[in-house]
């Protein structure tokens, strides 16, 4: 992380401390002469990582207070520009701070105006930290960290008055409701703890009148002044400042303000710098007076911080995707060993039951290639079963028909007409070759039938066969011999009307259509 300094800048000189967990360092001070400026440019090229904020106490400041419309945005932003062009000509270090909204059914805004006018002051100190492109945080103003220092001390948020010593001046502040509505800065021309006292005194009750006159405050409202002071100047202060009926003076101790604000090295005096730069430090206020061009290489600095920030999210993201994928390889590795084991047990168990089992008169890979054969045998080898599936269509609604046998056979296409079993050839050495069933039947009508009423019902089984194109239907014995060179009997026909009548027909198949 970026080192944080603070530049105390007086109307003759700038003061340089780095501070760090409530511990005020004091690096330096830089007049405003030719040689202070190149070791001031020095001092900046040595830290220029470092974060800079720049805390004023010049007497060149003003401080008006306005009331505009209700607005926001882009319009409030207007109107409080042009209000501070109109009253601060050229300045170009202003900033505004609201002080709230009125109770009135327009909500009218309150706001403070500030300007430092003196820009000749803050410019060659500005364009060296410019020219050596440091981060400059802001510019701000000492009295506007007087709310936040009573805010820390419990200070009660009613109008009162301010007073505390800093680099051979003093400062006097009107604050009421807790936000600053009137500061000045007076030197100091005796810093005698007497001096100290008597010019808190005379100060005080000349802003007193100052107020009034400006109608700040009421001719008879009773103001409380806090003065800021060493404890070995209380009992000065309070021989000097005497209580009247608009003005009393209440002392608060450096040591103990000091401590409630956390500041770890306590003042030795009633300067109050260290108390101010360390607020600064820790409870930075909203208004400050650098414009964005000022403040263009912090932007840079805040861009580059973010980008930082998002990198080392990112490694960090990575780092612990990575830890966990580790953690997963590892488990799936222990899992594999475990699997691993429980594999080799369970084939030593294997082998274990195997060699239990009676031997073989051969080896375990003759006998897995003789299954192998059997299985594609059984799977390439023909069936009667479609054939047989046609002459059971055939015989559908045929009850006078009854089979008494079928003798099935396969004929190779190479061979002569030789019958094999189903189970001697393969699909692929018959495919071309014949398949024939001789089928041997009777046809009973009963005794009322005659012959041609059993003609007719032979005729319209061996019909539907031959209705498959690819059956080859023969009759190789018709129930009557019809043949031309036999004589048909009357008395031969009724006798023999009453016996069953036998046929015998083969069919035939192409194998493979």
């Amino acid at each position: 992380m970026a080192a944080r300094r603070l530049i105390y800048l007086s109307g003759h000189q700038v003061s340089v401390f780095q501070w760090q967990s409530g511990v005020l360092a004091n690096e330096g001070s830089f007049d405003a002469s030719e040689d202070g400026l190149r070791a001031f440019s020095g001092y900046l090229a040595e830290n220029a990582k470092s974060i800079f904020v720049i805390l004023a106490n010049v007497a060149e400041e003003g401080f008006h207070i306005e009331t505009i419309p209700f607005l926001r945005g882009e319009d409030r932003r207007s109107i409080v520009a042009r209000k501070l062009g109109q009253l601060f000509f050229n300045a170009r270090l202003t900033t505004s701070l609201s002080l709230g909204h009125q109770k009135s059914r327009r909500r009218d805004e309150r706001i403070l105006l500030a300007a430092l006018t003196n820009h000749e002051v803050f410019a060659p100190w500005l364009g060296i930290m410019a020219s050596k492109e440091v981060p400059l945080a802001g510019i701000y103003s000492l009295p506007l960290l007087g709310p936040s220092l009573l805010k820390k001390l419990g200070v009660p948020q009613e109008p009162c008055l301010l007073l505390t010593i800093q680099d051979q001046s003093l400062r006097q502040s009107y604050l009421e409701n807790g936000e600053l509505h009137f500061s000045r800065l007076t030197p100091l021309q005796n810093t005698s703890i007497g001096g100290i006292a008597q010019t808190f005194s005379t100060e005080a009750s000349k802003l007193q009148q100052y107020l009034v006159s400006q109608r700040l405050i009421g001719r008879k409202q009773a103001l409380t002044a806090y003065l800021l002071a060493h404890a070995n100047a209380r009992k000065a202060i309070e021989n000097s400042c005497v209580d009247s009926e608009t003005l009393s003076f209440t002392t608060l101790d450096i040591e103990d303000s000091a401590s409630k604000c956390h500041l770890k090295l306590l003042p030795a005096s009633s300067h109050c710098e260290p108390l101010f730069l360390n607020l600064l430090a820790t409870a930075r206020p909203a208004a400050q007076f650098a414009n964005d061009e000022q403040r263009h290489d912090y932007h840079l600095w805040l861009v580059r911080a973010v980008l930082r920030g998002v990198g080392v999210l990112v490694m960090l993201s990575c780092l612990l995707l990575s830890g966990k994928q580790l953690f997963d390889a590892h488990q799936i590795n222990q899992e594999i060993a475990v699997l691993g084991e429980e594999t080799a047990l369970g084939r030593r168990r294997y082998a274990d039951i195997v060699d239990t089992f009676p031997p073989i008169p051969t080896s375990n890979e003759t006998l897995r290639r003789v299954i192998d054969r059997y299985a594609e045998l059984e799977k390439s080898s023909i069936s009667p079963a479609p054939l047989y599936r046609e002459i059971s269509r055939a015989l559908d609604g045929a009850a006078a028909v009854e089979l008494d046998g079928i003798e099935w056979k396969v004929s190779a296409v190479r061979s002569s007409p030789a019958s094999a079993s189903p189970d001697a050839l393969s699909y692929d050495a018959l495919t071309g070759g014949t398949e024939t069933a001789i089928v041997r039947g009777t046809l009973r009508l009963g005794v009322e039938s005659n012959p041609r009423q059993v003609l007719a019902v032979f005729k319209r089984l061996v019909d539907k066969l031959k209705f498959n194109p690819e059956l080859e239907v023969e009759v190789l014995q018709q129930p009557f011999d019809v043949e031309s060179g036999k004589s048909l009997k009357g008395g031969d026909t009724a006798f023999e009307d009453e016996l069953p009548r036998s046929f015998k027909l083969r069919i035939s198949r192409t194998i493979g259509t």
